[in-house]
């Protein structure tokens, strides 16, 4: 128990109640208001004393609680002080804020639970404003004294229970979802005699008040254990619905009103997890058995918005937006086309933090939560905003800095096509940002990460020009790339041989036509079918020869995949010979450091290591590690395949 102080009252701040003791008067906070108790009602609240176990929680904390035992010490330890003078001088108090869900009301609930015997008294306040932080301690007046208070109104009410406070010591008052931290000024000023524990969803305007705890996510083995033991309550969920649940609270964020929204939906429907994760933005309203409507995601940021609304509606407009792109490092110059000058744009993200909405990461980024963006799309349309200013944003080739603007960019260009609709179709400005995305992974030899991108833009095409329109086919045929280079030449073959067959029907050979012919047969080798691959591409070099020449560049991809063909049906002595051709023309015609290049070199010093020709593999894969570094970058899967195989190479010889 802290240390007991006298009463004083004091209550600046809006509609605060303070209680006179003296005189048994109680002055408003705004001395705007006098109260003055009786006589009676003054000696009551001197001398009554709070039955055992008194207080008012607004639920049970016996249900499922997994994790946040250090954010219960930790609790413990500041509001009792430790002990220590310093703190034992001043009310015990503590701030939690934090996202709407992630679990303040209930760290605060089990808090109160768990330590209750160690007060005389715990009340439970509804905090949003002023007005009912009055009706609570008024609840309490109702609890202690209703003999005197059942015939009173809300503002003596409220002042008896100030008074109480200030004359009783060993109490807990929890300020449950403060909006507006200073309206807790004036009883945190006064009474001293006890501990104080606020929520709140705002992370700022703490510092005159409390100290504050911003409460995080739960770990993911954590979030997957309380998934679990909702979901499944008792038995063991088996290895595959373990695995799901883990992916579940991946996508839930490990938010743990989500977890404990999802699992109670999954129990009482017998619904599968998979199936609650794909229909997730249609399930978030859901209110299921058990869980208090009001308490569902949706609503309580529904919640959030409105009074976010209130303050600045840039912010929603700008939260609306953030919505479609990825959830994490969105630059805030992205955003500076939705605001009218950049302290507009500060003061809107500054909104969106103190209700932490957002937060601040690497410098010059914000963050969203990925189910503040689920709900925040299910009921809102800043898709057009997010295309704006992804559009304004779109890297040009020719600056000297694209690389990092395209690092920056990729994430939230690849999350507006995740979540195109079915059935639309993108805009032509939005399908070119589409196309010069996919064209840039393209050339960094990350052609398997395009194909949403290919997809979106292959559906503007088809919509705005013929079928046989030159561009649907190129489009069509750059699909078909996308999905050999993401493994799934399944869906390759039949589109690629659809469109030979298209081309064909359109006259003779060209040079399109034969770049088809050419894809096509590579699917066929990722396929494992190279019988069928290896003529195809005999034939089709020989066209490609007379058509475009031998030197041309498609020429020499061609060759590059005819000896891969031959390699898989003959052996590397049939391939070999071929890859050194084709890497002398690649090193005359792109140069020495083009990624074609880098990938012919990397490509024969294997066949070298295959056919027991380690000093001459080693030599190319030492030229082409930096090259690799520095063209495609030390992490690039190329760079990386390179790094490690010349590690090995060198172990096996230096042993």
């Amino acid at each position: 128990m802290n240390a007991e102080f006298g009463p004083g009252p004091s209550a600046p701040g809006e509609r605060a109640i303070a209680a006179g003791e003296s005189i048994g008067v109680a002055v408003s906070g705004d001395n705007a208001r006098v109260v003055v108790l009786p006589a009676a009602a003054v000696h009551w609240a001197r001398t009554v004393e709070a039955p055992a176990g008194a207080g008012f929680l607004p639920g049970s904390a016996s249900g499922v609680f997994v994790g946040r035992e250090e954010e219960l010490a930790d609790l413990r330890s500041l509001l009792t002080g430790g002990g220590t003078a310093a703190v034992t001088q001043q009310a015990a108090v503590r701030a939690i804020h934090g996202l709407g869900g992630v679990g303040k009301s209930t760290l605060a609930l089990q808090y109160a639970a768990r330590f209750r015997d160690a007060y005389t008294l715990v009340w439970w306040i509804t905090a949003e404003t002023a007005e009912s932080i009055v009706t609570g301690l008024g609840g309490l007046a109702m609890a202690l004294c209703p003999q005197w208070a059942g015939a009173a109104g809300p503002d003596e009410r409220a002042a008896w229970a100030l008074l109480w406070l200030q004359e009783h010591a060993g109490w807990l008052l929890v300020f449950d979802n403060v909006e507006d931290p200073g309206v807790l000024k004036p009883y945190v000023g006064t009474l001293h005699r006890g501990h104080h524990l606020a929520t709140s969803r705002k992370a700022t305007g703490w510092h005159a008040v409390a100290p504050s705890m911003a409460l995080g996510l739960l770990p993911l083995d954590e979030a997957v254990d309380l998934l679990s033991r909702l979901a499944f309550p008792g038995r063991a969920p088996t290895r595959a619905e373990w695995d799901a649940a883990t992916e579940l609270a991946r996508v839930l964020g490990c938010l743990p009103l989500a977890l404990e929204q999802a699992g109670a939906y999954v129990y009482e429907t017998g619904a599968g997890l998979e199936e609650y994760r794909r229909s997730l933005g249609l399930v978030l309203d859901e209110v299921s058995e058990g869980i208090d409507p009001e308490r569902t995601i949706a609503r309580i940021w529904d919640q959030t918005l409105g009074a976010i609304s209130g303050r600045d509606p840039l912010a929603v407009r700008l939260l609306e937006a953030m919505a479609w792109m990825a959830p994490d490092d969105i630059p805030r110059a992205f955003l500076e086309p939705l605001a009218p000058d950049s302290v507009a744009l500060n003061r809107a993200l500054g909104v969106l933090h103190s209700y932490n909405m957002v937060s601040f990461g690497d410098p010059g980024c914000v963050s969203v939560h990925r189910l503040v963006q689920t709900v925040v799309r299910s009921r809102t349309n800043g898709r057009l905003d997010a295309e704006l200013v992804l559009q304004l944003a779109l890297p040009s080739d020719d600056d000297v800095t694209a690389a990092d603007k395209w690092l920056r960019f990729l994430p939230h260009i690849d999350a507006l096509a995740d979540t195109a609709a079915a059935g639309s179709v993108p805009t032509a400005e939005m399908s070119w940002a589409y196309y010069s995305a996919a064209q840039y992974l393209f050339r960094q030899q990350r052609d398997g990460l395009t194909l949403k991108l290919r997809l979106q833009v292959l559906i503007h095409s088809e919509q705005t020009h013929d079928d046989n329109d030159p561009a649907v086919l190129a489009h069509r045929n750059n699909l078909g790339l996308a999905y050999i280079a993401a493994n799934a030449p399944d869906k390759a073959i039949p589109l690629l041989q659809s469109l030979v067959q298209q081309e064909a029907a359109l006259g003779a050979a060209t040079p399109d036509t034969l770049t088809t012919l050419n894809n096509l047969a590579l699917a066929y080798i990722a396929a494992d079918a190279a019988d069928k691959a290896a003529p195809l591409l005999t034939t089709t070099l020989a066209q490609l020869e007379e058509v475009l020449g031998h030197l041309h560049p498609n020429t020499i991809t061609c060759r590059n995949n005819l000896a891969r063909a031959r390699y898989e049906v003959m052996g590397r002595d049939q391939a070999i010979p071929l890859w050194e051709t084709t890497l002398r023309q690649r090193e005359q015609v792109l140069g020495d450091e083009h990624p074609d290049t880098l990938a012919s070199r990397h490509t024969l010093a294997v066949a070298y290591l295959e056919n027991g020709e380690v000093s001459r593999a080693i030599p190319l894969l030492e030229t082409t590690l930096p090259q690799r570094e520095r063209i495609l970058g030390p992490t690039h899967p190329n760079t990386q395949a390179t790094r490690n195989l010349l590690a090995a190479v060198r172990r096996e010889t230096s042993n």
